[in-house]
């Protein structure tokens, strides 16, 4: 049974005039690169202990002519126990975006956040199935990444490097 007086799903509830609500559409998903190595197999896959991992995270974007986003997170995982690496793996994992009623302050914002923040759920997955058919067990889980944090960090470093000439000039 149904309700009858519930709006379809797809419906926007704002009002006459009013702009809709900041969205993205995911168009696609792809790797666009993809690198596992295992210098040490098999070896390596003797290890015991926990090995200590160096895990290295990177976003970026860039507007199309056809008016939507490529959105790109580079993750870049080392693991090494006793300085003797163990694996590598680096994954460019990218998204298409379509966006829709995002005010123009708050497009960055969106394609290095939001976007990245949908995507990381399919990325981890990648680098876990590559280190398990690495041979590695357990495979690695990465961690939530916070990329509003990574976003924040990045911006004021990019504010710090403005002003540090401004300073020296004086």
């Amino acid at each position: 049974m149904t309700d009858a007086s519930a709006p379809p799903a797809d419906t926007t509830l704002t009002g006459a005039g009013a702009p809709p609500a900041p969205a993205y559409r995911v168009l696609a998903q792809f790797v666009r690169d993809l690198s596992f190595e295992n210098p040490r197999a098999p070896e390596s896959l003797r290890v015991e202990g926990k090995p200590a991992i160096d895990m290295g995270v990177e976003m970026s974007a860039q507007g199309r002519p056809d008016g939507l986003f490529e959105v790109d997170i580079k993750l870049s995982v080392k693991a090494s126990q006793a300085e003797q690496a163990l694996f590598h793996v680096e994954l460019v994992y990218g998204g298409l975006f379509q966006l829709q009623g995002v005010r123009e302050q708050d497009i960055e914002p969106m394609l290095l956040v939001e976007c990245p923040r949908y995507l990381f759920p399919f990325a981890r997955e990648i680098v876990s199935k590559q280190t398990s058919d690495g041979g590695f067990y357990p495979p690695l889980l990465l961690e939530p990444i916070d990329f509003a944090a990574i976003y924040m960090a990045r911006r004021q470093q990019q504010q710090a490097q403005m002003e540090a000439p401004a300073a020296g000039q004086a």
